[in-house]
């Protein structure tokens, strides 16, 4: 894959986040990080329009560099393009996990056990993330991890471990290093809690200032 596709495509995934339905936007990662390009290429546009997520010009521009290369279709594309992108967040974000998580939570253990001193990989962080538009106000984890490559195949490998650990719709947030993370992501940041570190210099990669 290209690799200014790949990286137009990150990051588009990553600024819909908060914003496309969690049972949707996993899937559209997993695709994206077995390099299914044509199939999301098909169903994101659609996917954008009918839960009413615009765009703004510059995550239009990423659609536009990510997905028209391999076949999007250019009225559907154009019509994502809208005025509401910057719409106040419905969620919010705390450090501790909820009561319901066992003493012994399995994603604890294995994230730390896959992650910690793996090449390419930065600082890595958990929040715990509340709709307050929900009803249930269930808690959700979301994973946030810094990497200085393969990010895509990363994000979908990690969603893969946290279903099979039985996360339904994981919460996986590989950012790029030593770039400026989108606001959903600021605001988790901003209450989490440390994980583990990879092989990357975390004195350079760090998600949250020591």
């Amino acid at each position: 894959m290209d690799p200014d596709v790949e990286e137009a495509s990150h990051e588009l995934l990553l600024r819909l986040a908060g914003r496309m339905p969690d049972r949707m936007l996993w899937r559209f990662r997993d695709w994206f990080g077995e390099g299914a390009m044509a199939t999301l290429a098909r169903t994101l546009p659609k996917a954008l329009l009918k839960h009413r997520v615009d765009l703004d010009q510059s995550e239009y521009r990423l659609l536009v560099a990510g997905l028209i290369p391999y076949g999007a279709d250019w009225h559907e594309v154009s019509s994502t393009l809208g005025v509401d992108a910057s719409a106040e967040s419905r969620y919010t974000f705390t450090p501790e996990a909820p009561e319901r998580v066992n003493t012994v939570d399995s994603v604890s253990v294995v994230v730390p056990a896959t992650l910690r001193g793996r090449p390419d990989v930065g600082e890595v962080r958990e929040s715990w993330r509340y709709d307050h538009e929900s009803a249930d106000r269930e808690a959700k984890r979301i994973l946030l991890v810094t990497a200085v490559s393969g990010l895509p195949r990363l994000a979908g490998e990690l969603q893969r471990v946290l279903r099979v650990l039985g996360e339904e719709e994981p919460g996986v947030e590989v950012l790029p290093a030593q770039a400026e993370p989108p606001p959903y992501h600021r605001a988790a940041l901003a209450t989490s809690r440390f994980v583990c570190v990879g092989a990357v210099d975390a004195g350079h990669h760090r998600l949250v200032p020591a």
